[in-house]
């Protein structure tokens, strides 16, 4: 059975960082392409950032030049390193498997003062 586990969520104030984590079971992340995905409340799961099983990464508009995507394949485990964080980053945070289609039942992140 595979998972997907989410963790590193928390509240944060504007600028600060976090890093999140997705840790998998029951799969091989790194023959995967994997994402990192948000919603919102009262909006729709928007994509945050992927990375290639070679470690190609590629960033949405909104996020480029304050987060990071990585891979431990060792650990079997993807990273978001987000910085320079702004209350508009506030939502659940899922990573997802893309090509079959695994998500995690995310991590909450909050910004505020």
């Amino acid at each position: 059975q595979v998972q997907l586990v989410e963790s590193g969520g928390g509240l944060v104030q504007p600028g600060g960082s976090l890093r999140l984590s997705c840790a998998a079971s029951g799969i091989i992340l790194s023959i995967y392409s994997m994402g990192w995905y948000r919603q919102a409340p009262g909006k729709q799961r928007e994509l945050v950032a992927t990375i290639t099983s070679d470690d190609y990464p590629n960033y949405a508009n909104s996020v480029k030049g304050r987060f990071a995507i990585s891979r431990d394949n060792a650990k079997n485990t993807v990273y978001l390193q987000m910085n320079s964080l702004e209350p508009e980053d506030t939502a659940t945070y899922y990573c997802h498997v893309l090509s079959v289609g695994y998500w995690g039942k995310g991590t909450l992140v909050t910004v505020s003062s």
